[in-house]
């Protein structure tokens, strides 16, 4: 099957209607499951470098609303065991799914992280924030100090939309950590790879709507799983 760029993160396939070998390797496309089967197709996206290393994309303001109302879902379904009092959301991509996820959770409101400096901030509430997907893009991730009435003794839930090397999570913990707050769980639309598992404190919680493997290119043209990621 061979999607058009506009066609990703569009549709919520049924059980085994969208192919995908993990033995025979990739090709344009990656199926992340859902838990219920259904699965979703995420377009394979080649790191800077070699050009033999890779991950599945999910750009979760893309996605048609469907796919993000099932991702909501089952990320909100998954956090509920931690019982979180707040949900903290990540810039940029992640404070949507926060928005939703604390809606499902019965929540009043949530809390949301910033990059943009407004002139009440407080520069030691921030920390240097890069991603893997932006890694030429230096910014800062900030806490709203009027926020921390909200946040100090709360069962806190930290919510951004892909897991990937962890260092995101690593710059929002000491941001949340500067505050006193301690999350008791970090959730995500997707986790790409398992880099972000060293990143999490003791204790902490994780949950992911779906999964996706960082993928290595085989002398085949096809894109594999790599055995450690």
């Amino acid at each position: 099957m061979t999607l058009a760029p506009h066609e990703f993160w569009q549709q919520l396939y049924p059980p085994g209607a969208l192919p995908g070998d993990d033995a025979g390797g990739y090709l344009g496309h990656y199926p992340a499951a859902l838990p219920d089967g259904r699965c979703i197709a995420l377009p394979i996206r080649v790191l800077p470098g070699d050009g033999t290393q890779a991950v599945a994309s999910l750009i979760l303001n893309q996605a048609s609303f469907a796919v993000a109302d099932a991702l909501a879902d089952v990320l909100a379904a998954r956090l509920a065991g931690f019982r979180p009092d707040v949900v903290v959301g990540v810039p940029t991509l992640g404070l949507a799914l926060a928005d939703a996820v604390a809606r499902r959770l019965g929540h009043a409101r949530m809390v949301a992280l910033g990059t943009s400096r407004k002139f009440w901030y407080d520069e030691a509430l921030s920390e240097p924030l890069r991603s893997i997907t932006s890694p030429d893009q230096a910014k800062r991730v900030y806490l709203d100090p009027r926020m921390l009435p909200v946040l100090q003794g709360a069962r806190v839930a930290v919510i951004d939309d892909v897991a990937s090397t962890g260092a995101t999570l690593r710059a929002v913990l000491a941001v949340l950590a500067r505050a006193g707050v301690q999350p008791v769980a970090a959730g995500f639309a997707m986790a790409q790879g398992q880099g972000h598992a060293a990143m999490l404190p003791p204790g902490m919680g994780f949950a992911a709507a779906i999964a996706s493997p960082r993928l290595q290119l085989g002398a085949d043209g096809r894109w594999r799983p790599q055995a450690r990621d």
